[in-house]
This record gives structure tokens, sequence and C-alpha cells, in this order.
């Protein structure tokens, strides 16, 4: 069992940024390479230091994100940092969830290498989860995870998981077939992060076929962020939800692309809607 945190910002539920409709729900998924921004194939080979020293950019590109994480709702990160050597020593979502003014995060260790690196999955949430669950993937490695949030009761909750997939379609078949089991029983599913695949390929599609999750209608491209070629980053929801707007943001500060989606919430999730009509920031 894991937690959510209340951030510096005091567990506000909504920032102004983010205010749109009451039952719209604004979501974004970002593997952020610990804030180290890639944009050539080259800079795997020659800049290799950033992945483990830090520098003043990785700083710049984290006050950048804040800025634009601050117009969602729940945003899931991939390969931040909780912490290290590589990141001066900061705790990246904590950072991002008070510069952002996120009311509640939650962190999910993945691979830690002494003082080095502190990887880890990460939601950042403006209303506070009811409950938080941590998940080890199966894998012939250690190191993938899934980050599991309920918010709400009964038939009105809504459950959102983060993960990041494994490179093999073996391991990912066996991680998927796991986020099928975690998800079971609910009806409203938000399931996003970096599955390192298409959203057509086989393992997906055995996922929609075992859950209510639906295939998008459109899998924007995300990877490489220089020159985006592969849809390997989803933001994937049951039946019950709507997708209204789904597109990658071309902004520079990772290998990868942001992806953002806006999705309507049935009228039985009143606990969302009720959260953000009584802000005083709407």
């Amino acid at each position: 069992m894991s937690a959510a945190r209340p951030s510096a910002h005091g567990g506000s539920t909504r920032a102004a940024g983010a205010a749109i409709r009451p039952d719209e729900l604004r979501l974004l998924s970002f593997n952020i390479q610990a804030g180290a921004h890639f944009d050539r194939y080259h800079h795997y080979v020659t800049r290799p230091w950033r992945h483990v020293l830090a520098h003043g950019s990785r700083r710049r590109n984290l006050q950048k994100l804040a800025g634009l994480l601050a117009e969602y709702d729940i945003v899931a990160l991939q390969e931040a940092d909780a912490g290290s050597l590589r990141s001066g020593f900061t705790n990246q979502i904590e950072y991002l969830a008070e510069t952002a003014g996120f009311g509640w995060f939650s962190v999910q260790t993945n691979r830690r290498i002494g003082g080095i690196t502190h990887t880890c999955n990460a939601l950042l949430m403006r209303r506070e989860p009811t409950e938080v669950r941590d998940y080890a993937l199966p894998g012939t490695l250690p190191g993938r995870g899934a980050l599991w949030a309920r918010f709400g009761d009964g038939d009105e909750a809504l459950v959102v998981v983060v993960v990041h997939l494994s490179l093999g379609p073996r391991a990912r078949l066996r991680q998927l077939d796991f986020v099928r089991s975690i998800i079971h029983g609910h009806r409203h599913v938000v399931v996003m992060g970096d599955f390192n695949c298409p959203a057509t390929a086989r393992e997906m599609m055995q996922l929609y076929e075992q859950t209510s999750l639906t295939s998008p209608a459109a899998s924007p491209a995300t990877f490489p962020s220089w020159a985006p070629a592969r849809g390997i980053d989803h933001v994937l929801l049951s039946d019950t939800l709507e997708s209204l707007r789904c597109e990658a943001l071309t902004v520079g500060m990772s290998d990868h692309l942001p992806l953002a989606l806006t999705a309507r919430l049935p009228p039985e999730c009143t606990w969302w809607s009720l959260a953000t009509s009584t802000d005083p920031s709407t």
C-alpha cells in the first residue's frame, strides 16, 4: 500500500489554469527522462553523463515543465527522479507538485542506484485520492511498476493507473495482464504512461478484448521528441469515459513528447464535479 502526500501548495483541488467544465478531466502523461532533454539520437552517446550527474539545464527544464503541468488535473510521470545525485538531490515530483500548484502527489520508486539515481513513476493530483497502491510489474528484470489511485467510492469511483512497461513484447504481455487484474471490477478507469509499444500491438489488442478499455481513435507519435515517429505513450479510457481531445504537445523537454487528453466523466462521478464547482478559483 502506498500513500498520497500533500504538497506545500496546501492541498488545493484545482488551479485556475486547469479550470474548464465540472465534468471534464484534463490528463497528461509524460516520460520526463529525469529532466534531461536529448534532441538527437547521438546525445545518448555524447551526453550519457546527464543520466547520472546534475546540470543547470535540468533545473531549467523542470521550471518550464511546471508551467506546462499547471494546466492539467491529473499528471502521470515516468522516469522522474525522487532525489539523487543527478537531480541535485531535488525530489522532482515534490518540486513539480509545489511549483505547478498541485495539492497532492504520490511517488513509486522503480530503480534506485545508490545515491546516484532514484527513478520513479509519479502522480500529481488536484484532488486527494481515496486510496493509492504501489505494484511491481512482472518481468525478467526488476524495475517496472504500476502506480494505482482511486478517487471516490463504489460505482462512482475513478481508478487511475500510471505504468512504464518493458521493452520486450513477452514481458509487456505479462505486465498488461497484471494491469487487467488490478482494474478488474472498476467501471471508470484511466491507464496511462509509457507503454513502449504502439496502440495496435498484439499485447494491447488483448488488453482491449479483456477489459472495458478502448483503443485510442488516434495515437499521436511521441518518440523521439525531435522527430516523432512512434506512438508509444498512451492514455487509455474505459468505455464509460469519453475522449474529447488527444494530442502530443510539441515541447522539447525530454526524449518523449507529453501526451495530453481531455476526458468527459459520466454524471455519476459527482465527487469530481462537486470538487470543481465549489473551488473559488473556478
